[in-house]
């Protein structure tokens, strides 16, 4: 016989010290203990592999420990051996799926009644208690709020929600935070190194990520890639758990953004050919919707997503293509699809191809949410309209379209500038800020390539230094360029006729600014 144990055993925490991520609740439990503070009956709540199990276990050894240390249990005497070994006959763990009528609660009533055979307490520890009958907590509850001294009860239950109010105010109340990335990858590395396991710290994160929180999850996960026997990396966690990486999702998303349907086909396609699970990827997908949208509406966004430093810049640079009612219609059609696949499982890549085909186009859905996306599209339109970006349809020409503004034609005004430049100072433009704020609701590419840049202004001349690739793009661009004249005007409260906006690479002076402009374009 074998005496191999699963990781997630073998690793099971011993004592309160030893529990990750709890600090909260293991302290005031070795508090109760060494101050011989207990109550009677203790409810642990949270999801799962957060350590509701462990706590109960060391709970109870703690209680009936011989030689206890600052409330942990010493793991040496022979209660805490016995316990440990599942052999003790006054530690009785229940499941409450399957004990969960009123019989089995009148036979712990019967039990009660009699003092323990060799421990100092009684502990009952039941498990999933929510899933108890109606009639089994009604029959419980006497029990639960005046039990002889010598018992303890602990449940632990994953649906706080679904349990009796009348259970939950007669016991004392836990509840187990999902753990951080960072605690579940110390303890994965830690593990790893200790078991003889190579991984990566990427991996490791990513595994964490994967495991939402839960350490159970984490560790199984860690020796489902061990059993590869090669170094564990990115690439082997995505395809052990039957998902691309990250990358994947991304792809999605800019060709989503861009109506890229060969590039939507070849994505899905690749993942069913690879035996992936699509509910698994399409997870991914939705969690890279929420980043993005944390990208859009924070400074600090960073801090707040797991994720590594490749995916965070491959991220940043996807997030500046939408707008939030855009992303908004995305996530409304992807949560859709993830309740049709749960319904439909052999249907998963139908399901997600025709919703991401509906992602490219809102005109093929009535939804609330596309119908915002289209309104706002409409009122973009109109704002490029009324700034002489674009010409209305119904005009029928294009006589009025903002020219494209030549080489020739911008060295002119920055030569023009050199002259007029001893009779105005050069200062920054204060409406920038305001101005670039407005590109990113109207054309955010644009403002992203903006977004380093620097504005100066000498009277009715602006001059915006931005690195020279996206110079010679904006130039080179009609509607960049106008759209770009039409915001400074607005922003002013002038007409677009007054003014002069001169684009320079970033490293060009004032002065020089004509030399500069003659290099790019040759």
């Amino acid at each position: 016989m074998s005496d191999y144990k699963a990781l997630y055993r073998k690793w099971r925490p011993r004592d309160f010290d030893d529990v990750c991520g709890q600090d909260g609740i293991t302290d005031i439990l070795k508090y109760e203990v060494a101050s011989s503070k207990l109550s009677h009956a203790y409810l642990f709540c949270g999801s799962r592999g957060t350590g509701k199990t462990s706590c109960a276990k060391i709970l109870a050894k703690a209680v009936n420990c011989e030689n206890s240390r600052n409330g942990n249990p010493c793991n040496e005497c022979e209660a805490c051996r016995s316990i440990d070994a599942g052999i003790a006959t006054d530690v009785i763990e229940m499941d409450a799926a399957s004990n969960n009528g009123i019989d089995h609660v009148r036979d712990m009533q019967d039990e009660i009644a009699f003092t323990p055979a060799i421990l100092k307490y009684r502990v009952y520890i039941i498990d999933e208690v929510h899933m108890m009958s109606t009639q089994a907590f009604n029959a419980l509850l006497k029990t639960l709020e005046e039990p002889p001294a010598y018992v303890v009860f602990i449940l632990a239950t994953t649906e706080y929600n679904k349990l009796p109010t009348t259970i939950v105010s007669r016991c004392q109340r836990f509840d187990f935070k999902r753990i951080s990335i960072d605690n579940l990858m110390s303890r994965l590395l830690t593990m790893s190194r200790s078991e003889g396991i190579e991984i990566t710290e990427d991996a490791a994160r990513v595994i964490a990520r994967i495991s939402r929180g839960g350490m159970r999850d984490a560790i199984s996960l860690l020796e489902l890639c061990a059993g590869a026997n090669r170094p564990i990396d990115e690439a082997l966690v995505f395809e052990t758990v039957g998902s691309g990486n990250r990358d994947s999702a991304y792809r999605v998303i800019e060709a989503v953004g861009k109506a890229d349907y060969s590039a939507i086909y070849e994505v899905v396609a690749d993942i069913v050919m690879k035996s992936g699970d699509i509910s698994v990827f399409w997870q991914e997908l939705i969690d890279s919707y929420r980043d993005i949208m944390i990208v859009k509406n924070s400074d600090k966004a960073k801090s707040y997503l797991d994720l590594t430093d490749a995916e965070y810049a491959s991220l940043s640079s996807i997030a500046s293509s939408f707008t939030m009612a855009r992303l908004s219609y995305h996530v409304s059609l992807l949560e859709g699809a993830m309740s049709d696949m749960q319904r439909a499982f052999n249907s998963k890549r139908s399901i997600a191809e025709i919703a991401l085909t509906r992602m490219c186009n809102p005109k093929l859905d009535g939804s609330v949410e596309s119908l915002l996306l289209r309104i706002e599209e409409l009122e973009r339109e109109l704002s490029m309209i009324k700034l002489g970006v674009i010409t209305p349809v119904s005009s029928g020409t294009q006589e009025n379209a903002a020219p494209i503004p030549t080489v020739n034609a911008v060295q002119k005004v920055a030569q023009a500038q050199v002259k007029e430049s001893t009779n105005e100072a050069e200062a920054p433009y204060a409406g920038w800020g305001r101005a670039l704020s407005r590109i990113v609701e109207l054309r955010p590419p644009l403002a992203a390539g903006l977004s380093g840049a620097v504005a100066v202004r000498s009277g009715n001349t602006f001059t915006i230094k931005v690195k020279e690739f996206f110079a010679k793009k904006i130039v080179a661009s009609r509607e960049d360029f106008a759209l770009l004249t039409g915001v400074i005007a607005e922003t002013d409260g002038v007409s677009k006729d007054t003014i002069t906006v001169e684009v320079v690479p970033l490293n060009a002076s004032k002065v020089d600014s004509a030399s500069e402009l003659e290099k790019m374009f040759g």
